[in-house]
């Protein structure tokens, strides 16, 4: 008697809809914020003609990339578990003692920025002293930062706006890099860095995957993970294009760009990086495991200080002056880029690059609004309304995790 075995046959595999399908909302916080963009995007491209017009691509660069700067600095406070709301009146501050040394005192323009900075970093260790060591919340502290150095501002100024600075000082966010290669109508350097930028983003997210991969952890499947590097580098090229035939490459767009490429290495492949996360993510934890607490602590108020002074010279620059009232209201558009952008009300969760995409929803939604001639009374609500969708976005989220477990 000969028994037979039927033949094993594999269940078939899902579908690459299927696939796409459930890779989507396994990353609903990442695949959700970029998404959003591009609908943000592509509304205000179809209501109004002159949204991605070179010269209104090269404002936006120039217009919002002090809110961009204080995101990344606000994004680690917020990853810690605190909040700064201080950051708008250490602009003004920044900004007038760089004006007051350079304009008024004739001192050169780099003695203003160094002042400048020093004087950032004077109000992290303030703020980081009372928070890490002395145990109040950074709300209460930076709260009382918000006054305090609001009206010292208004001193240094003596209550008045001080203007306009030399052409070396106003070309840090106003100048740009032109004709370096030349080019027929466009800027053939502007187009060859973005190049160059793309192709380095192209290979150090490969070899991210690869390390994945090597330590077994889940990535996206090669065809959607080929088709964001190209949706990626078609944006930046198309983006490099427009701006080419303006004006060139900003100098602020440089900065900026150094600044994200050095935080997110400081974020992701520090010692310092993880310990933030480390302590939003689970204090007791982090304590027990060894983390040195107050000083994360201490030392991330400390660059938030610095990264706000960074962004008060790069607004006194943009304005051409330094002004009692400066940066009225940027410490809201800093916490909202960074909530939007993925960030978690409670700490722990956060990417610099999230930050950034948040920062730039906000960037587009409000040139977007001025450009529809959209009132001024009704573009804050607008954005409150974003931002409460964001943190309820971040709370779906986090009870979808928990259920799913």
């Amino acid at each position: 008697m000969t028994s037979t075995t039927a033949p094993v046959t594999s269940a078939p595999g899902p579908s690459p809809i299927a696939a796409f399908g459930r890779y989507f909302m396994d990353n609903l916080r990442t695949n959700g914020i970029l998404l959003a963009f591009a609908v943000v995007v592509l509304v205000f491209a179809i209501m109004e003609p002159t949204f991605l017009s070179k010269s209104n691509l090269t404002n936006l660069v120039l217009q919002y990339s002090y809110v961009l700067i204080l995101a990344i600095g606000m994004l680690m406070v917020i990853v810690l578990g605190q909040i700064d709301l201080s950051v708008g009146s250490v602009i003004a501050l920044t900004g007038a003692v760089a004006a007051v040394l350079v304009k008024l005192h004739g001192y050169p323009w780099w003695v203003g920025i160094l002042a400048a900075l020093f004087v950032g970093l004077l109000v992290g260790a303030w703020q980081g002293f009372w928070v890490a060591y002395v145990g109040i919340p950074g709300f209460i502290v930076s709260l009382g930062g918000l006054l305090i150095f609001r009206g010292l501002a208004q001193l240094v100024l003596n209550y008045i706006s001080v203007g306009p600075f030399d052409q070396t000082y106003y070309n840090i966010a106003n100048g740009f890099i032109n004709g370096w290669l030349g080019g027929n109508g466009y800027d053939v350097f502007t187009l060859v860095v973005f190049a160059i930028a793309v192709v380095g983003y192209g290979f150090l997210q490969w070899k991210a995957r690869l390390g994945q991969l090597r330590y077994q952890q889940e990535v996206a499947p090669l065809p959607i993970f080929i088709v964001k590097l190209a949706i990626v580098a078609v944006v930046a090229m198309l983006f490099a294009w427009q701006i080419s035939h303006h004006r060139g490459l900003p100098f602020i767009l440089i900065i900026l760009a150094v600044l994200i490429m050095v935080y997110t290495m400081v974020t992701q492949k520090t010692a310092f990086g993880r310990h933030i996360y480390a302590i939003g993510g689970n204090l007791n934890a982090a304590e027990l495991s060894g983390v040195k607490v107050k000083r994360v602590t201490f030392w991330t108020f400390v660059n938030m200080g610095f990264l706000a002074a960074v962004a008060g010279v790069v607004y006194s620059s943009r304005v051409n002056a330094a002004q009692p009232a400066a940066g009225n209201g940027f410490e809201l558009d800093a916490i909202a880029a960074c909530f939007i952008g993925g960030a978690s009300t409670t700490g722990g969760i956060g990417r610099v690059g999230g930050a950034m995409i948040g920062g730039l929803i906000m960037a587009v939604i409000s040139n977007g609004m001025q450009l529809m001639g959209v009132s001024q009374g009704v573009q804050p609500v607008v954005k409150g309304t974003i931002l409460l969708l964001a943190v309820a976005f971040d709370l779906y989220n986090k009870r979808r995790a928990g259920g799913s477990r």
